[in-house]
């Protein structure tokens, strides 16, 4: 499908679909999430929904694709409201879609318990599970496996309802349905639920196991079609997590039968099949039981077929044999990789796994040599786009272990195996630790050794071709006289010879000799291999202890990273206490220092008061005056009172924030310097009252020397007026 906007010049112009939402483009990303929430919205035209679903289905159509859409625009969430919408009528065609497509989304994709409407999805697909209705049935039960499938918080979630009794009653009985699919699903979703439980105890013992097995793998060679195959392989590879169950198929009888059969769909061109069935032999391998099982079906090579008698066997090494299994898995390597680049890996990481098993080192040599070449062939175009590819390849090309099967591919009667053997020989040359020496004699064993079986099949096919009446008679008279003679204990005598009885003879000699070398030889490469499989042996230790220390640690740095976060957290909400704490402080400092430029006021005020109080004093005023002063001096007395008590109240403050301050500059260096500013003003306002306090104690001091020299004149005045007269004392009245 190709999706045109002529009114653009860019965008989702003759854009494919498995190119639009990995493209990084804007317009595309923008007209999807628009589509998604016109979807979800419960207002829109169901025709006009229908299709917005159909497109996102279009668009779903590769892994990363279905990724995309469900992370980045929320897809799952906006389809279960859908379902949620509509859940009264499951039968409608919209709701069928919707399910489908949710089916398609959720494969192989983890679904959170926390996502919107995925309770309610659950609830709407036991329910309808459990109902009589076979079109809803089938996309409910792949929706639920997906679902169910390594989601704890899901099955637990399902686990916790009331009606699962019946729930598991219904799948039971779904393991009798005449549909694969169906009962694929089944057998998925209960081995996710019940597997480590007493039900799947009882559905998985040892009596019904094999038949589920034989089941299983009946299905992924004749199933309904590529999604069978997809959920019967991820059925087994689930299965194969259990240990019980494990060894369970170890014993299985017909286990080298149903992988052989596997093993046939690699023969096709499917990319899909193919993967899964790479997916499914790279389980197996995980079991050391069945790792020696599986490469003995790949490596193993079929028996010679029965021909007629009287015709002639064939002169090459492979006449009369069939194709072996492995080569279906070598097929993949030697396929171009654009287009097919998992299965290339999958079946690169097979081999490599294969390989290091002890019985594919013994697997009698020309498969495994196509197969380390073909691997070689593979690391020599990844090369440059695989990082560490490159010294990985030259250091293989140096190995002492590379000399048999490249020397075997240079003697090898098949043009591809000579020219793949030129090309990688072409490039280890140049090296410096290359075993030249080495692969030059192995080439010449094989030369010799080719030889020799060249000259016995020669000396075979003459003997086949004597007419057979002249040689059966003559090895017939021979063999009586023989029989005769060593009857009646007669010594053969010297020149006793019979020419055909003879040839018959060196040619068997010739072929026990044969035998001898070939024994030889494999003595020779059984001891290799070993020795090779001892240190492969090593090797996989070592990259195993290797891979728990990663695994350990990157578990470590996960939780460390997890406690910075949360301790990120919790210092960005102090930070932003204490920064609202400053701000506060701030606005406190503020209102002290007008505080303080009151202070300075009233101050100044006081010091008018007191100059005004000075120069009454010089003069001869009335008593009146004086009384006037004096309730000025008292109203001024409890005014500096209460200015002091203000000054004790804000000195309290100013040190309180003081502290508070010192806290704040060990967690907020960035605002020291306001700080700074603002202590310096404190400070000259301390010194400010300070003074004004010491001129308040000046002042104190004054008035009362002023009140002293007062009463002295006083008493001055009484003494004169008991000593005078009336008149006198009327006129000191009136001077007063």
């Amino acid at each position: 499908m190709t999706l045109r906007a002529p009114q653009y010049d860019g965008g989702i112009l003759c854009l494919k679909c498995d190119q639009l939402l990995s493209s990084g483009q804007i317009l595309p990303s923008e007209c999807v999430s628009g589509l998604v929430e016109l979807a979800g919205n419960p207002n829109t035209n169901p025709t006009l929904t229908s299709s917005i679903i159909s497109l996102l289905a279009q668009l779903a159509c590769d892994d990363n694709s279905r990724e995309i859409l469900h992370g980045s625009f929320n897809v799952t969430s906006t389809l279960a409201s859908i379902i949620h919408c509509h859940n009264a009528t499951p039968g409608e065609p919209l709701v069928l879609q919707v399910s489908l497509v949710l089916q398609k989304l959720t494969y192989n994709t983890r679904v959170f318990q926390s996502t919107n409407y995925i309770h309610e999805l659950i609830t709407f697909l036991v329910t309808n599970i459990q109902s009589h209705n076979d079109d809803i049935i089938m996309p409910c039960l792949g929706l639920m496996a997906n679902l169910c499938r390594d989601n704890h918080s899901v099955q637990s979630h399902i686990k916790s309802l009331d009606n699962v009794k019946p729930f598991y009653r219904t799948l039971i009985n779904f393991l009798a349905h005449n549909s694969l699919t169906v009962v694929v699903f089944t057998l998925s979703i209960l081995a996710s639920l019940t597997l480590n439980e007493k039900v799947g105890e009882k559905l998985f013992d040892a009596k019904n196991i094999h038949q589920t097995f034989q089941l299983v793998f009946n299905i992924i060679v004749n199933g309904d079609g590529t999604l069978t195959r997809k959920y019967s392989v991820d059925l087994l590879v689930d299965l194969l997590k259990n240990p019980k169950i494990a060894v369970y198929l170890t014993r299985y009888e017909h286990f080298s039968a149903c992988v052989s059969q596997v093993l046939g769909l690699l023969h096709s061109k499917d990319p899909d099949s193919a993967a899964k069935v790479l997916e499914l032999l790279l389980a197996m391998c995980s079991v050391s039981g069945l790792r020696s099982l599986l490469c003995e079906v790949v490596f193993r090579p079929a028996g010679p077929k029965l021909r007629a008698a009287g015709r002639r066997q064939g002169a090459g090494p492979d006449g009369g044999r069939k194709a072996e299994c492995g080569l279906a898995l070598v097929q993949w390597l030697s396929l171009p990789v654009e287009g097919a680049e998992s299965c290339s890996l999958q079946a690169l990481q097979l081999l490599n796994e294969l390989l290091e098993s002890c019985v594919c080192f013994c697997v009698f040599s020309q498969l495994y040599a196509e197969a380390l070449l073909r691997t070689l062939e593979l690391m020599s175009k990844l090369r440059q786009q695989v990082k560490d590819m490159e010294t990985s390849f030259y250091r293989m090309l140096q190995d002492q272990r590379i000399v048999t099967p490249l020397s075997l591919a240079l003697t090898s009667h098949h043009r591809e195996r000579v020219q793949t053997g030129l090309s990688l020989l072409f490039e280890a040359a140049p090296l410096p630790d290359f075993p030249s020496l080495v692969l030059g004699e192995s080439i010449a064993a094989n030369n010799a050794y080719r030889q020799r079986e060249a000259e016995l099949s020669v000396k075979r096919i003459a003997v086949q071709e004597v007419p057979p009446s002249s040689i059966l008679d003559s090895s017939n008279r021979s063999v009586h006289s023989l029989v005769e003679k060593i009857q009646n204990g007669l010594e053969l005598q010297e020149n006793v010879k019979d020419s055909h009885v003879s040839e018959i003879i060196d040619v068997y000699e010739q072929k026990l000799s044969a035998f001898v070398s070939k024994e030889s030889r494999l003595q020779d490469l059984l001891e290799a291999k070993a020795l090779a499989l001892s240190q492969a042996d090593r090797l996989i230790a070592q990259y195993r202890f290797q891979r728990a220390q990663a695994e350990a640690e990157a578990c470590k740095l996960g939780s460390l990273l997890k406690e910075a976060e949360r301790r990120r957290e919790d210092l960005q909400c102090e930070l932003s206490s204490q920064v609202l704490e400053v701000e506060r402080s701030r606005a406190d400092m503020e209102e002290l220092l007008q505080h303080n430029a009151r202070l300075q006021q009233d101050s100044e005020e006081h010091q008018a008061l007191k100059g005004a109080y000075n120069a009454l004093l010089n003069r001869s005023e009335s008593e009146r005056l004086l009384k006037e002063l004096q309730a000025a001096h008292i109203s001024l007395t409890k005014q500096n009172d209460t200015l002091r008590k203000s000054h004790e109240a804000e000195e309290e403050k100013v040190t309180e924030k003081d502290r508070e301050r010192k806290d704040l500059e060990e967690t907020v260096d960035v605002l020291r310097k306001e700080l700074n500013k603002t202590e310096q003003a404190r400070k000259d306002a301390r010194i400010k009252a300070s003074s004004l306090e010491l001129q308040k104690s000046q002042l104190e001091t004054k008035l009362k020397q002023k009140e002293d020299e007062l009463n002295k004149h006083s008493a001055m005045i009484s003494m004169i007026h008991s000593l005078s007269s009336g008149k006198m004392k009327s006129d000191v009245n009136l001077s007063l």
